[in-house]
């Protein structure tokens, strides 16, 4: 089978276990109840491939990552969100190989319940561009800093020192973008870049691999860019345009943890 056609099974199948989970209760249902069902499912087809999983390393510790095909999962991205009926949350699973993020899928089974933007269903495969709902998409063309929507998140520590820095960095930003908006969902924020919803998105601190590993596939396919703050930091910054990115790393350094 040419390579081709094997990421575009791949991401069939990954599509598959996303909507899966998504017709999960998970009212009833735990994270590591829905993580499971996309392993399995994942594991039916591919029995070879290696699996990392938010709740998995919570319970077992961390999975080091090899060259090996390995499926990264967060099964509910947003859950804050989701318990507050909030309706931006997410089954995120991302396919790595050789360690090169290669397929990612990025599901909203709440949009597509509620019908509000219908059917939420980002998808990535490397070298062949990236899609919402099947059509294909790509970041905005904004360069100019003053004029960019920015998105971020304030994280879950709520140490003086933490909130500290985290309002003194989105307060010298606030003077430097047109505007500001937090989803609560990594996943979803990084998909709101590959769509041209957001000019830039950063995160400091995110829970770990699983949140970025879908969404990153999408990002580069729709021809928008990824850094990271620091090696093995747990930070990313997204955007759109590379020059973006270098007017807002000015302003971030400024601040003590990025």
């Amino acid at each position: 089978m040419a390579k081709n056609d094997s990421y575009s099974e791949f991401l069939a199948i990954a599509i598959d276990a996303a909507k899966e989970a998504g017709e999960v209760d998970l009212v009833t249902e735990t994270d590591k109840a829905c993580e499971d069902l996309i392993f399995n499912h994942l594991k039916l087809h591919f029995p070879d491939h290696k699996f990392i999983g938010e709740e998995t390393t919570a319970a077992f510790g961390v999975t080091e990552l090899t060259d090996e095909p390995t499926w990264i999962v967060d099964p509910l991205d947003g859950t804050t969100n989701f318990v507050h009926g909030y309706p931006f949350v997410c089954v995120s699973i991302g396919l790595t190989i050789g360690k090169v993020p290669t397929v990612g899928v990025v599901y909203n089974p709440i949009m597509d319940e509620v019908r509000i933007f219908l059917l939420q269903l980002f998808t990535g495969i490397h070298g062949q561009g990236a899609f919402l709902n099947g059509n294909p998409i790509k970041v905005s063309s904004q360069s100019e800093l003053l004029k960019s929507l920015l998105g971020t998140e304030v994280g879950t520590k709520r140490d003086k020192l933490t909130v500290d820095a985290t309002t003194d960095r989105i307060n010298s930003l606030l003077f430097k973008v047109r505007s500001l908006r937090m989803s609560g969902s990594c996943a979803l924020n990084l998909c709101g870049i590959a769509c041209g919803r957001l000019d830039i998105f950063y995160e400091l601190g995110f829970g770990g691999p699983w949140d970025v590993a879908g969404g990153a596939v999408i990002v580069k396919e729709a021809g928008g860019v990824l850094f990271r703050s620091r090696p093995a930091s747990s930070s990313i910054k997204s955007t759109s345009q590379g020059c973006i990115y270098q007017g807002i790393a000015r302003i971030s350094m400024k601040f003590k943890g990025n």
